[in-house]
C-alpha cells in the first residue's frame, strides 16, 4: 500500500513542490489531460489558501494520496469485483487531496461562494475547486482548524463522454489515510476492504516496527484477507496466524458489517483501536493481547450494536488513542474522509506509521 505524502505548507514555494508531487502521481495512474489539470489547479488553490490565509505554525499541511474513491477501500491487486459478482470498485483510482490546517477555522459555506473573500482577492478558488473536485467536502471549527477533502477521477467528465457503466451503489462510505513514519517511503500499515454477499470485511494491519519488513508484513495479511475462505473476523484471523509466521508479525483488527442489521462483529490481536462513535454514544471494540504470526491467545467475536447515524473508527498506533470529538460533533456528519483528516491532524504522533480508516452505513441503503 502506497502512503499518503504529508506535505507542509508554511511558505509558497512549498505549494509549487506539493503540485509536482500531484502531477506524478497522475502521471503514474494515467490521468487524462483535462483530470491532470484539474488536480494541479485543486493543489495550488488549497495550498495557496493556506499560505494566504492561516500562515505558518499551524500544522497547515495537504495530504495527497492514491485512492480508490468515494465508498471504496484499497481492495486486492486487480480485486474490482465482490464475491457476488456485483461491482465494488471503480476501474481505476483516482487521487484525493486534502487540506489540514489549525487555523482560526472559516465559515465554510460562506467562502464557498463566488464573491466572498476575507484576503482581498476575487472569492472564487474554494467554489472553484469543489466544482473541479468529483467529491468535495469540508468541516471548520472556531479556533480549531479546518479540514477541506476532495477527490479527482483519474477521467474526468465532458460533455458528450459515453457514461460509466452503471454500478450499485456500495452499502458503506469508507475512507482511510495512511502515512509512514518519518524518513520511511513504505508504510508498515496497511488496511483493505473486502465485499462478500452478505457482509463487508474491513481489515487493518500494523506490521511490527515500521520499513519494508513491517510493510511485508502488512501486504501478506492484505493477501490472506482476500484469499480466506472465513468470513468471521475471528475465523479468519486464527486462519491467518500460521500463515503470517514467515513475516515479522502484525497486529491485526477485522471488522464484519452485514449488510442487512445494523451491527457489527469486532475481533483483533495487538494495538489496533476501534471505536463506535454516535451523538450520544463512544464506545471502544476490544481487542486482545498478541501478534498475528508471533503470539496470539483464542480470539474470539463480540458483537456490538451499530447506532443510526454512528461511525466506525479505526485505527493504528500511530494516533494517540486517548482522543475525543465531543467538542465538535457536528464532524460527525461530514465525508469519513474529512473524519479521517481531523483526527490525523490532531492525533498523530508523529515518530510512526499511521493509518485512520472511517466508515458509516451509506443513507441509500437503511436497515431495520
Amino acid at each position: 500500500m502506497r502512503p499518503h505524502l504529508r506535505l507542509p505548507i508554511e511558505d509558497i514555494s512549498q505549494v509549487g513542490e506539493a503540485r509536482r508531487a500531484a502531477q506524478r502521481l497522475a502521471q503514474e495512474l494515467a490521468f487524462d489531460e483535462e483530470a491532470a489539470g484539474r488536480l494541479a489547479l485543486i493543489v495550488t488553490e488549497l495550498g495557496t489558501n493556506l499560505v494566504r490565509h492561516v500562515g505558518p505554525s499551524r500544522q497547515s499541511a495537504l495530504l495527497i494520496g492514491v485512492d480508490d474513491g468515494p465508498g471504496h477501500a484499497p481492495m486486492a491487486p486487480n480485486a474490482h469485483a465482490a464475491d457476488d459478482g456485483h461491482a465494488a470498485a471503480p476501474e481505476r483510482a483516482g487521487i484525493s487531496v486534502l487540506s489540514l490546517d489549525q487555523g482560526a477555522g472559516m465559515d465554510l459555506d460562506r467562502c464557498l461562494q463566488d464573491g466572498y473573500s476575507t484576503g482581498g482577492t476575487a472569492g472564487t478558488g474554494l467554489g472553484a475547486v469543489r466544482r473541479m473536485a468529483s467529491r468535495f467536502d469540508g468541516f471548520s471549527a472556531p479556533g480549531r482548524g479546518t479540514v477541506i477533502a476532495t477527490w479527482i477521477a483519474a477521467v474526468a467528465p465532458r460533455p458528450g463522454r459515453s457514461p460509466a457503466p452503471w454500478r450499485p451503489a456500495p452499502p458503506f462510505d469508507i475512507a482511510g489515510l495512511t502515512v509512514a513514519a518519518p524518513g520511511e517511503a513504505v508504510s508498515g500499515d496497511a488496511w483493505t476492504v473486502r465485499p462478500l454477499a452478505d457482509r463487508w470485511l474491513i481489515m487493518m494491519a500494523d506490521g511490527l516496527g515500521h520499513g519494508i519488513s513491517a510493510a511485508q508484513a502488512s501486504d501478506r495479511m492484505v493477501e490472506l484477507t482476500h484469499t480466506s475462505n472465513r468470513s468471521q473476523p475471528a475465523a479468519l484471523l486464527e486462519d491467518a496466524h500460521d500463515r503470517m509466521r514467515a513475516t515479522r508479525g502484525a497486529a491485526v483488527a477485522v471488522v464484519s458489517l452485514p449488510l442487512a442489521v445494523p451491527s457489527l462483529q469486532f475481533a483483533g490481536a495487538g494495538n489496533i483501536a476501534g471505536r463506535l462513535i454516535s451523538g450520544v454514544s463512544d464506545r471502544s471494540l476490544l481487542s486482545q493481547h498478541g501478534t498475528l504470526g508471533v503470539q496470539v491467545r483464542r480470539l474470539h467475536d463480540v458483537d456490538y450494536d451499530w447506532p443510526a447515524h454512528g461511525v466506525l473508527v479505526l485505527h493504528s498506533d500511530g494516533i494517540v488513542t486517548r482522543w475525543q470529538l465531543s467538542d465538535t460533533p457536528r464532524l460527525l456528519q461530514a465525508d469519513p474522509l474529512v473524519i479521517a483528516g481531523w483526527i490525523l491532524r490532531d492525533h498523530l504522533r508523529g515518530r510512526d506509521d499511521a493509518t485512520v480508516v472511517v466508515a458509516r452505513r451509506a443513507p441509500s441503503h437503511p436497515v431495520s
